[in-house]
């Protein structure tokens, strides 16, 4: 970066609003890089993003051509991970199965990220009754494990992808509902929230113009940090049959189906067994490191 465009962002006077911002993304990206564990996560989940936008280029086989006679090989040239007991290449399923992985991810944030900020937002600031029926009903959802109850949730719906998004997202707005409501709590004391009540704001607006924008930097933390779960309870209900069915190379189910072979043929259950440790490893690294530029609580 060239000297004046870094004394232009990192300016103690900006001259419009577009300076002051880019000026504070600027400075956040300085700590962020700072940490290089947050770098290696960062690194870890582009690579998911590129891997999935790129499973066509990327894959080396077709991830459903069965192939019986070369069933079960180990690692070699020209099946990198090997192959499973159709034989089917291990590592062209490991890339497709990153656009299922990633799919269930989103799906999930976009659902509970608003479900949890509405419901946290409105318990913290409204407080009385409302506070207290809100949270009850959060604490019930947070009473059980979380796997259990997605595994409740889809006996109820039924196998298949769609419902175990489903099942997750019932079972994952519970924390944000949480840390919506702790900012709440602090923001509705502020004195900016007093001046624009005077100014005859109804609390609705005040909920979603003032309140929510300002808990909304600790959700996209807690959502960051919550992906691995996510993740891992996605695989979990792939490994009981509940999630993605086959033939979808989904890498809870690709566990499930290499558990019979993991004494001889190691490498049909541990490539992705390793895939999801490292995606989860990633995430929770990432979100380490936005932690400390997101939350003004961080000592810097």
């Amino acid at each position: 970066m060239t000297s004046p465009t870094r004394a232009w962002l990192l300016s103690d006077a900006p001259r419009s609003r577009l300076q002051a911002r880019a000026g504070q993304t600027y400075l956040r990206w300085l700590t962020f890089r700072a940490n290089p564990l947050a770098l290696v996560g960062l690194a870890i989940v582009v690579v998911l993003l590129l891997m999935a936008l790129l499973a066509p280029w990327v894959a080396t086989h077709d991830p459903l051509a069965q192939s019986l006679d070369q069933r079960l090989r180990p690692p070699s040239a020209a099946h990198w991970f090997g192959t499973d007991a159709l034989g089917r290449d291990i590592f062209s399923r490991i890339v497709y199965g990153a656009r299922i992985t990633l799919m269930v991810v989103i799906l999930v944030v976009v659902t509970v990220g608003p479900i949890g900020l509405v419901v946290g937002a409105t318990a913290g600031y409204a407080g009385g009754w409302l506070d207290t029926a809100l949270m009850r009903v959060t604490d019930i959802f947070l009473a059980f494990p979380r796997l259990i109850l997605a595994l409740a949730f889809v006996a109820a719906l039924g196998p298949g992808i769609e419902n175990a998004v489903i099942a997750i997202a019932l079972t994952a707005w519970p924390p944000y509902a949480r840390v919506a409501r702790a900012e709440a709590l602090v923001i509705r004391n502020a004195d900016f929230i007093a001046a624009t009540r005077l100014q005859g704001a109804s609390p609705m607006r005040i909920v979603l113009l003032h309140v929510m924008p300002l808990c909304t930097p600790s959700l996209i933390v807690r959502t960051t940090l919550d992906m691995a779960g996510i993740i891992l309870t996605a695989a979990g209900l792939g490994f009981l049959g509940l999630g993605a069915q086959p033939p979808l190379p989904e890498w809870g189910a690709m566990i499930a189906t290499g558990r019979e072979q993991i004494f001889d043929q190691w490498w049909v259950a541990t490539a992705p067994g390793l895939a999801i440790c490292i995606v989860a490893l990633g995430f929770n690294l990432l979100g380490d490191g936005l932690r400390d530029v997101l939350d003004p609580k961080q000592s810097q």
